[in-house]
């Protein structure tokens, strides 16, 4: 741990390499980024009244390739980007975490009871309960800590403010009280399985890797314990295109709304079902394709569209690596289009048939093909249903689209990002 005041020397107005790295070369944003360390530091000394502290960084991510497939061990393509959560945090020889985040007012776990509480079901300290327990449980040192938090990835934009919170809150146990020994997997998966069984939300384990082990990474998640993550070496900034993700709005929490969402794993696994199996990936479209007219019989044809969609996407991860690996970019920008047809026609999550009227990433699709059409590319990102889409956009078309996009669903909801090479770290400087 450093005194605050040596942490602020060291970041020097954002003139630091760790910066630039995770920031960019831009100057105002690099010292805008070092204000807003040097804030959360002075909000920390404020509310525990403790100057010792470590600086720790978990970032956003986008999903570049294979929607819904990682939830039947399918392959995506995932990659860090530059939007992130940071926190100051330090231990505070308790058995209490102690938890302030900007804008919210602070929680507390007390380390003695880590059972599941379904009355905290999807809250913040339910997370971090199931994080502390499922390390303690697995053989890893768990403490109290204090720490203040502030987010910069948008809740509900696609980005995973969620899964970035979760390996941020495993990155700062595994470096207090291990001494950095977890791996990035290894944290992903253990914040997964308390998003799953604490905070009582079923989710893939896409969006915890793809934030804790960081850069551009495709994953396939055949044996989902066991993730076989690997590094893509590709530079998106070389191309001249910048990624976008304009949050779009959307999206309803009513139950109706939540049996939509529920609906694509357990569709896509009534179809493996009828073919022995527990997920999509232990089949082959051959075989779903000589058994239709039965299994349409059981599982409805949404279902078979949705498998059909599976095979598709989850076979397009493979090409889409190789044709970034071929630097072969023109290849790469057809794919996502044919994703994002993919997920429109077959998988069917652009829109939520209980609230048919309101299709506002349709329309964001419609604008994205308008402006970008046979010079980009666009889909949907994550989910669906709402929330966000993903373009890849020409430098020459940026400000149009942007234009476009922020004419109908207001300024500032286009966000230019990179894809950063650091994943949920403790900041070495």
């Amino acid at each position: 741990m450093t005194k605050i005041n040596a942490l602020i020397e060291k970041i020097n107005g954002g003139n630091n390499p760790l910066f630039q790295e995770l920031y960019g070369t831009d100057a105002a944003t690099l010292k805008e980024q070092a204000t807003r360390y040097a804030d959360l530091m002075g909000e920390f000394e404020k509310t525990f009244g403790a100057d010792d502290v470590d600086l720790f960084s978990s970032p956003g991510r986008t999903e570049i390739g294979g929607n819904h497939t990682d939830h039947n061990h399918g392959r995506v393509l995932a990659g860090a980007v530059n939007l992130d959560n940071i926190a100051v945090a330090a231990k505070n020889n308790s058995n209490i975490i102690r938890i302030k985040s900007v804008g919210y007012p602070e929680f507390q776990v007390d380390l003695s009871d880590l059972s599941i509480d379904e009355a905290q079901f999807y809250t913040s300290a339910s997370l971090v309960r199931g994080i502390c327990a499922r390390m303690k449980e697995v053989g890893y040192e768990i403490g109290g800590f204090d720490a203040c938090v502030e987010g910069r990835v948008p809740k509900g934009s696609g980005l995973s403010s969620s899964a970035s919170f979760e390996v941020l809150v495993g990155a700062i146990v595994n470096h207090l009280f291990n001494n950095g020994k977890m791996g990035g997997v290894e944290n992903a998966i253990i914040g997964q399985w308390a998003e799953n069984n604490y905070f009582g939300k079923p989710c893939g384990l896409m969006d915890q890797t793809a934030c804790s082990v960081g850069g551009l990474i495709s994953i396939d998640f055949a044996d989902p314990a066991k993730p076989i993550v690997k590094e893509v070496d590709f530079d998106f900034v070389s191309t001249g295109f910048s990624l976008v993700i304009t949050d779009i709005g959307g999206g309803h929490d009513d139950p109706a709304s939540q049996a939509e969402y529920a609906s694509l794993p357990t569709e896509m696994k009534s179809v493996a079902a009828e073919l022995g199996a527990s997920v999509l990936r232990e089949v082959s479209l051959e075989q779903i394709i000589e058994k239709l007219p039965e299994i349409r019989k059981k599982t409805g044809d949404r279902a078979i569209l949705r498998a059909f969609h599976f095979q598709g996407d989850n076979q397009r991860v493979v090409d889409q690596v190789a044709a970034l690996e071929n630097n072969d970019f023109a290849a790469f920008l057809k794919m996502v289009v044919e994703s994002g047809y993919s997920s429109y026609m077959y998988n069917q999550n652009i829109y939520d048939i209980v609230h048919k009227d309101e299709q506002v990433v349709s329309v964001a699709l419609a604008l994205s093909e308008m402006v970008l059409k046979g010079s980009g590319a666009w889909r949907v990102h994550g989910g669906g249903f709402g929330g966000t889409i993903q373009a890849f956009v020409p430098q020459e078309k940026l400000d149009e689209y942007v234009k476009t996009l922020e004419h109908v669903y207001g300024e500032g909801k286009c966000h230019k990002l990179f894809i950063r090479a650091k994943g949920s770290i403790k900041l070495d400087i």
